[in-house]
């Protein structure tokens, strides 16, 4: 797939740049369709070509890359956001406006490769009716030097961990500073608490065992699709496991 992008920058030397390391991109690669030196350009290009993504600054003179972004969402077909910047601190505002990336300067060519990776399998998503992540089915999970967007379709379960939250899924786990009452709120049709500590998949149940517990003794626990961990249900949580299970 070649990818049809937009760069949107006030320095022409760094719009040069991208085109030169978009042009060096493969599998897939991409094709710069159109420049623009500032937000209002920006708009106009976007009224007439129908792009896969566009990859903005964040401080350019007048409206800002943020305020763009803003504007690109109330488009028909936006393109995939992906900032470019050479500041780090607005990476979480970046993805609460669902941007895609946020690469900092300079952007090294395999960084930007991966980029391009994500991109294609947003296009290739909205293609296909119904399989775009929306806001609310996405965990954005900001850590230290990153900030990255976690499909709610990998997380097998949250687990409540002193101040903050264990997100786990089968590759790793992630920190989220949040509520476990909040997000069994927002969540609800999908996970299930099975302790005070603790949502679980309701697709990743696979079984209800006896288990002991050096602190509560002995109990059930649930098996887990996609971690080896067992995961305590509570003596009230246990008949809704076992209906959950059981249907």
């Amino acid at each position: 797939m070649t990818l049809r992008a937009l760069v949107v920058d006030d320095e022409a030397l760094a719009r040069s740049r991208m085109r030169t390391l978009l042009g060096d991109c493969k599998a897939p690669s991409a094709s710069v369709e159109a420049e623009a030196s500032n937000a209002v350009q920006a708009m106009e290009v976007l009224q007439h070509l129908a792009l896969d993504v566009a990859f903005l600054d964040i401080h350019m003179p007048g409206v800002d890359g943020m305020a763009l972004a803003q504007s690109l969402r109330t488009l028909p077909s936006p393109p995939a956001l992906v900032f470019v910047t050479a500041h780090a601190e607005h990476a979480l505002q970046a993805f609460e406006l669902e941007a895609l990336d946020y690469l900092t300067k300079p952007v090294r060519l395999e960084r930007l490769q991966a980029t391009l990776q994500k991109v294609e399998r947003f296009v290739q998503s909205r293609q296909a009716p119904g399989t775009y992540l929306d806001e609310k089915e996405v965990i954005v999970i900001q850590e230290r030097h990153r900030t990255e967007r976690v499909p709610l379709s990998e997380v097998i379960y949250f687990k409540a961990e002193l101040k903050y939250i264990t997100v786990r899924t089968a590759q790793r786990s992630y920190i989220l500073e949040a509520s476990l009452g909040e997000l069994e709120e927002r969540f609800a049709d999908r996970y299930i608490r099975v302790h005070r500590n603790a949502l679980v998949a309701r697709r990743a149940l696979r079984a209800l065992e006896k288990h002991y517990d050096s602190e509560e003794g002995e109990g059930w626990a649930v098996r887990l699709q996609g971690v080896d961990e067992l995961l305590a249900v509570s003596r009230r949580q246990l008949s809704a496991v076992r209906e959950l299970l059981a249907a």
